[in-house]
């Protein structure tokens, strides 16, 4: 089903309209715990952590964007509404002083191919997106635009202190998007996620199908893979399936 990311995933899970969903991490806490956007404690649990979402922040390589700060009173796409990414985003403008004050960044909700859209018309300044790497709609556009991708990894000790430690530092990779270097980030989780109510046979099943597919899965990912049993477990404060926990037990002990 084609909907609008992690937030709108997690509504769709607790209400029953769907029985399996990706979703990030820190929006996923939220959830089971209750924490705006969400009104009430969602009841979804963990199947796996699949991979890492990396956040990018990209302006034209020509403008006069050069950091998190000179954000400051400009036009910037921060993810379509019911997104992962405008859960990070808010964070992050938040920690950098960007959504107070005399000049806040003037956000506008896009999903990521208007967002595109708008970077290459100029009617946005610059865009966030968060996801595996690369992502297709932004190496297309680089390969037309020049850009440059600014570096967020200053801002996760800010964000761990606040949110705890579904944030990370992780490093778009030099040859990325034609990057000559590599930029430090924001990592967030991505969890495989089910309703409570699915039967235990059905996720050990799924799982089996995941881990042993994983690499036709993720085979267009080449930073953020991480599908192994140590790094699938760790699903924070989103408890794990009860299925899933005995398919990693007969798995791996």
């Amino acid at each position: 089903m084609s909907t609008a990311a992690s937030v709108d995933n997690l509504r769709r899970l607790n209400d029953g309209s769907v029985e399996l969903a990706l979703a990030m991490a820190d929006a996923s806490e939220d959830a089971v715990r209750g924490r705006e956007p969400f009104l009430r404690k969602a009841a979804v649990t963990a199947l796996a952590r699949i991979y890492v979402n990396y956040t990018h922040l990209v302006v034209p390589a020509d403008g006069p964007v050069r950091s998190v700060k000179e954000l400051a009173g400009r036009q910037v796409a921060s993810g379509a509404a019911g997104s992962g990414v405008q859960v990070v985003v808010g964070r992050l403008l938040r920690a950098a002083g960007l959504l107070d004050g005399r000049s806040p960044v003037r956000e506008r909700r896009l999903g990521l191919a208007d967002s595109v859209d708008g970077l290459r018309a100029g009617t946005v300044d610059a865009l966030f997106w968060s996801g595996g790497v690369p992502t297709p709609a932004l190496s297309a556009l680089a390969a037309e635009l020049p850009l440059r991708f600014l570096p967020l990894d200053g801002y996760v000790s800010a964000l761990r202190e606040r949110h705890g430690p579904v944030y990370t530092t992780v490093t778009l990779p030099a040859g990325a998007y034609g990057l000559r270097e590599p930029v430090g980030t924001i990592g967030v989780g991505n969890y495989l996620l089910a309703r409570a109510d699915v039967p235990d046979r059905a996720v050990r099943e799924l799982l089996q199908v995941v881990f042993d597919q994983w690499r036709v899965l993720l085979r267009e990912v080449t930073a953020g893979a991480r599908l192994e049993p140590r790094f699938a477990i760790s699903t924070g404060r989103v408890p794990l399936h009860p299925g899933a926990k005995a398919y990693y037990r007969s798995v791996y002990g």
